[in-house]
This record gives C-alpha cells, sequence and structure tokens, in this order.
C-alpha cells in the first residue's frame, strides 16, 4: 500500500489531498472520500488505505486547506464544549458547498491527468460533513460520477433553498445514503423526502437508516464507533463500487 501526500490545484489555490493505491502498477478505478467534520487524522488515512486495499486509486482532499496548516484534532481537549464549538465554527467556516464543488473539479482534473486510474468515471464517498458534499458532487459532476455513498450524513432533505435533495434531477450516478438511527440530523421524515426526491429523478439509489447507529457510526475514533455499523458500511460501499466501477469496466 502506498500513500502520499499531494497538491490539488484549484482556483484558489493549492489544496492539500492525500493519495492511497494499492500495491503494483496498476491502473486502478478511482474513489474521492469526502472527509467528515473532525477533518484530515489517522482514522481517515487508516479509511483510504484500507478502501485502496480493494483495489481502487483514493483521492481524499482536505476540505479545510484553505484555513491554513493545522495539527490532527486531539480530541482530549474537547471535553469542554466551548472549545469544541469554537474550533468546528473556526474550521467549518472555511468552506462551503461550492467552495466543496471546486475542489472537487480539482480532484476530478488530477484523476484525469493521472496515469494509474483506468476509466473515465469514478466513485464518490462522504461522511457526515462530507454525506452531503458526496450527494452534491454527483448532481455538479453527472457525466464523471458512476457511484455516490453517503454515511451519517445530516440535513440531506431540508426545507432549505440549497438542500441537497434539491439536486436529484441532475444526479446520473447509483446513490447509496445510509443514516443513523439516533441522529437528529437526519429523522425519518429526511430520509423519505430523499428517497422519494431520487425516486422521481429516476435515480438508482438506497436510501436506508442503520438502526441502533449514531451519527459518526464509521470512524473507531469517534464515541458513536459502532462495529456492526461500521462493517455493514464497508460491505454495502465495496458492493456499490465493485458493481459501478470494476464490473462495468471489465464489461
Amino acid at each position: 500500500m502506498t500513500t502520499k501526500q499531494i497538491k490539488l490545484l484549484t482556483p484558489e489555490g493549492a489544496g492539500r489531498a492525500f493519495v492511497f493505491t494499492p500495491p503494483g502498477l496498476g491502473p486502478w478505478p478511482a474513489v474521492i472520500v469526502f472527509m467528515d467534520g473532525p477533518a484530515i487524522r489517522p482514522t481517515l488515512l487508516a479509511l483510504g488505505e484500507r478502501l485502496a486495499s480493494h483495489g481502487y486509486y483514493v483521492l481524499l482532499p482536505d476540505m479545510f486547506w484553505r484555513y491554513g496548516p493545522y495539527e490532527a484534532i486531539n480530541f482530549s481537549d474537547f471535553a469542554d464544549d466551548d472549545a469544541r464549538r469554537a474550533w468546528f465554527a473556526k474550521m467549518m467556516a472555511s468552506t462551503d458547498p461550492e467552495k466543496a464543488m471546486r475542489d472537487t473539479g480539482a480532484a476530478l482534473y488530477h484523476l484525469s491527468r493521472e496515469k494509474q486510474v483506468s476509466g473515465t468515471k469514478v466513485g464518490v464517498t462522504g461522511y457526515c460533513m462530507g454525506a452531503g458534499f458526496a450527494l452534491r458532487a454527483a448532481a455538479a459532476f453527472p457525466d464523471q460520477v458512476a457511484a455516490a455513498g453517503s454515511f451519517h450524513g445530516g440535513r440531506l432533505a431540508t426545507d432549505a433553498p440549497d438542500s441537497p435533495h434539491l439536486l436529484a434531477s441532475k444526479i446520473k450516478a447509483k446513490v447509496l445514503v445510509a443514516g443513523a438511527d439516533e441522529d437528529a440530523g437526519f429523522p425519518p421524515e429526511q430520509a423519505d423526502r430523499l428517497r422519494e426526491a431520487l425516486n422521481a429523478a429516476g435515480v438508482d439509489n438506497v436510501v436506508t437508516v442503520y438502526e441502533g447507529a449514531r451519527h459518526g457510526y464509521v470512524m473507531p475514533d469517534l464515541p458513536a464507533y459502532d462495529a456492526n455499523a461500521a462493517e455493514r458500511h464497508w460491505r454495502e460501499l465495496l458492493a456499490l463500487f465493485d458493481e459501478t466501477l470494476k464490473e462495468k469496466a471489465a464489461a
């Protein structure tokens, strides 16, 4: 397994990203991972490595690069609620959906020029904050994104004028959304609204909620980590990517 840090050339400057590749020469189908709110840290690097081990070229952009250099999050510093809220506020202020899609365009450009990448279609997967980015990427780049996974996201189908579910008609990818049963940010009515929007647009989709899981269930360094839910996520995500990126490429 190979891991390296690269620069993504965006319209606003050079962003930071990480690349993970399997052993060998490739090429391999590509996947973009959209990070969760706690940002780049060992858990996310391990996720990228695990995904690459299944035969994918994995690109993990740092969506907080505009903030400037920062250290990996130290969860022991967050015993104080005010400190935790302050950290997230300053980091989240460095991005938004529009900036995230510009970064995604830069990521796709990198992949299009990378000799280790096979095919012209990519997969995307996102967590927490990145769950919404994954859906937005599928809508913003419909001819390039073949599959989109979205895990323990929130506010995916709200009354806001920029809610992700309103982009359903632009999506051509196969979509898997898996919320958390114990997550106030993605209640059953949002799951229903998102599913209905995707169905109405003719999108091949599964919108589900993992029972007994909490927001953040995939990440081992979070209190909400749930081993059963996390492994279910891996099974379903890999099945999605294998079907859309590997099987079609081999056909």
